[in-house]
């Protein structure tokens, strides 16, 4: 009865441990696609660095096209929900929306303009706000929030005083940056997961030869006990 209730629990933790092998392969199998796709990013990123031009172009034109199905979208929503008070807001909404993507996409040099603008008036605005906020309270993460004040004001007046030829580099290359290290935290991400999984299947597999090392030692002393009565 010992001995079959030992090789019972042993079957079911082979079992368990061949699961967890397959789930754990399977999981590296995922995690190796989200390294793939984080490698594309970071090579769409740096082709954008590089043609910042066409990066910036590529991306209003994304930006139109995003906002003519977002319209269409919410077009339809309103339409669903037509009886009710949220009916002309959709409506609005809805409007502005492809409004909005028709003029993107028809002119994406005069909206990487605007966009540029509001970008900087932004940094501007942020880089004063953190400024002025710093020398008030000064907090312990004073010098930080100094450095970044200033940071966002530098940024701020550098696209300005360039504009409106700054647009067509910034929103291309903010795009680009956006792109490479969204591709670099995924790559870690996957490189990290993988680690993790090979070390836990390392462990269960340690673990699930324990058993086997019981199993084997448990007929032996049985063995020796029946050669002991025998003798007696």
């Amino acid at each position: 009865m010992m001995l079959g209730g030992t090789h019972k629990r042993a079957g079911q933790d082979g079992a368990d441990s061949t699961g967890i092998t397959d789930e754990g392969a399977r999981l590296q199998r995922s995690f190796g696609w989200l390294a793939v796709l984080g490698a594309i990013l970071v090579l769409g990123g740096l082709i954008g660095i590089v043609y910042v031009g066409v990066a910036t172009l590529t991306s209003m034109l994304l930006f139109g096209w995003l906002l003519l199905v977002g319209g269409l979208v919410a077009l339809l929503h309103a339409v669903q929900s037509r009886g009710t008070n949220f009916f002309w807001l959709g409506v609005v909404v809805a409007a502005l929306n492809l409004a909005a993507g028709v003029v993107v996409i028809r002119r994406p040099d005069v909206a990487a303009e605007a966009l540029t603008m509001f970008a900087a008036l932004l940094f501007l605005t942020g880089g004063v706000f953190r400024l002025v906020g710093s020398l008030v309270v000064r907090g312990p993460q004073m010098a930080v929030t100094l450095l970044q004040g200033a940071f966002g004001v530098l940024l701020g007046v550098l696209v300005l005083g360039d504009w409106p030829h700054s647009s067509q580099y910034v929103i291309g290359c903010f795009f680009s940056l956006a792109l490479l290290f969204d591709g670099l935290g995924l790559i870690a991400t996957a490189v990290g997961g993988r680690r993790l999984i090979s070390m836990v299947s390392e462990r269960v597999g340690g673990a699930g030869g324990t058993p086997q090392a019981v199993q084997a030692e448990e007929p032996s002393k049985a063995e020796q006990e029946g050669q002991e009565q025998s003798r007696n």
